[in-house]
C-alpha cells in the first residue's frame, strides 16, 4: 500500500497527461487532483483503459501504410481502376488527400458505373479546399444516392454549397439533411450553419438535441463522437453569449 501512494504522483501525471489530450467531462480533472492517487486509478481504469481499444487502429495503421506501399508498387505494373479505388481509399483513410485524389482521378478515367470513387474524391477535394470541384463530385452521388454513406454525400454536399457561396442553396440542403439523418455530424454541421446566417433559434434547437442525447450515450459512442460533442458545447455557449436574454440577466 505504501509502495502505491509513493507511486501516486506518477499515476496523476498519467492521468493528467490522458485528460489534456482526450478530453473528457471535467469533473474528471477535481477528482484526478482532489482524490490522489486514488482519483488518478480510478480516471484511469474508467476513462483511459477504454481507449486502450484505440491502438487496435494504431496496429490497423501499420498494416494500412504496407498495404498502400504494395498498391502503389501494384498500379504501375496493373493500374486498373480497381487497384487504384483501393489505394485511394486507402490514401484517404491516411489523410494523404492529394494522392487520394489523383488516385481517384485515375480510376475514374476509365470506370464511371460506381458513384463511390465520385464520393471519395469529392471528400478528398473537400478536404484540400477545393470546394467547386467538391460541389461536382458530390453531387453526382446526391443526384445518384442521396442516402449514399449514411447521408454524408449529403452532409458534404451541403457544407460544399455553403463554403462556395451558394447560401440559399446550402440552406435547402441542411434542412434536407436534418430532415433525413439524426448523426451528431450533421446536426452539429447543420447548427454551425444556421448559427452562421441568422437562424440562431434553429441553431440553438439542435445543439440541445446534441447535448440531450450526450446524457444517454454509452460511453463508448461518448468517446467516438467526442470531437462533435465538444463542437456543440462550444457552438452553445457562443449562442448563449448572443442571446438577448441571457445578456439581459
Amino acid at each position: 500500500m505504501r509502495s502505491f501512494f509513493s507511486y501516486g504522483f506518477i499515476l496523476q501525471l498519467i492521468a493528467i497527461v490522458h485528460f489534456m489530450r482526450r478530453r473528457p467531462d471535467n469533473y474528471w480533472i477535481w477528482i484526478i487532483f482532489l482524490g490522489g492517487p486514488v482519483g488518478a486509478l480510478a480516471y484511469l481504469l474508467v476513462e483511459m483503459l477504454p481507449d486502450l481499444g484505440l491502438l487496435q487502429h494504431s496496429m490497423t495503421g501499420f498494416s494500412r501504410r504496407k498495404r498502400i506501399n504494395a498498391l502503389q508498387a501494384m498500379v504501375l505494373e496493373n493500374p486498373s481502376a480497381g487497384n487504384y479505388e483501393e489505394l485511394g481509399d486507402l490514401l484517404l483513410e491516411e489523410k494523404r488527400y492529394a494522392q487520394a485524389r489523383t488516385c481517384f482521378d485515375h480510376a475514374l478515367s476509365s470506370r464511371t458505373d460506381s458513384v463511390d470513387p465520385f464520393y471519395r474524391r469529392g471528400l478528398a477535394a473537400f478536404h484540400l479546399g477545393d470546394y467547386a470541384d467538391a460541389l461536382k463530385d458530390l453531387e453526382h452521388v446526391v443526384k445518384s444516392d442521396p442516402k449514399y454513406d449514411y447521408s454524408r454525400a449529403k452532409l458534404f454536399y451541403a457544407r460544399s454549397l455553403a463554403m462556395t457561396g451558394r447560401i440559399d442553396e446550402a440552406t435547402v440542403a441542411f434542412e434536407r439533411l436534418i430532415d433525413s439523418t439524426t448523426t451528431t455530424e450533421a446536426l452539429c454541421a447543420a447548427a454551425e450553419f444556421f448559427a452562421g446566417h441568422q437562424r440562431t433559434a434553429e441553431a440553438r434547437q439542435l445543439v440541445e438535441r446534441v447535448l440531450a442525447r450526450k446524457a444517454t450515450m454509452p460511453a463508448y459512442q461518448k468517446r467516438r463522437e467526442r470531437l462533435w460533442l465538444r463542437q456543440a458545447a462550444a457552438l452553445a455557449r457562443r449562442l448563449r453569449g448572443t442571446d438577448p436574454s441571457t445578456a439581459a440577466a
